[in-house]
């Protein structure tokens, strides 16, 4: 349903990743340690322009795991999930194991 959505310029498609509320066992985790905002590049966009026409490309690819802002990006829903679209430079950072 996301690939409908092609984000234009410099804009990333972004599905929220919801961290566990309580571990396998059953134990409650509180918020505070469950609150790295992060999420999962769904669609990119083809990259901005600079003043000659070129195209600055984008920083991330679909598939990469990143770091949030705690505020920004416009929600947008697509059936019954919700996305956030935000630009590719208010992104803070890559996640990797």
């Amino acid at each position: 349903m996301a690939k409908r959505l092609l984000p234009l310029l410099n804009r990333v498609l972004i599905e929220k990743i919801v961290p566990p509320t309580k571990t396998n066992s059953g134990i409650l985790l509180p918020e505070k340690s469950t609150k790295l905002n992060s999420g999962k590049v769904i669609a990119v966009g083809p990259g901005a322009r600079d003043r000659e026409g070129k195209i600055i490309p984008i920083s991330v690819k679909e598939g990469d795991m990143v770091l949030l802002p705690e505020y920004g990006g416009n929600e947008v829903k697509l059936g019954e999930k919700q996305f956030y679209l935000f630009r590719d430079e208010d992104l803070l950072g890559t996640l990797h194991d």
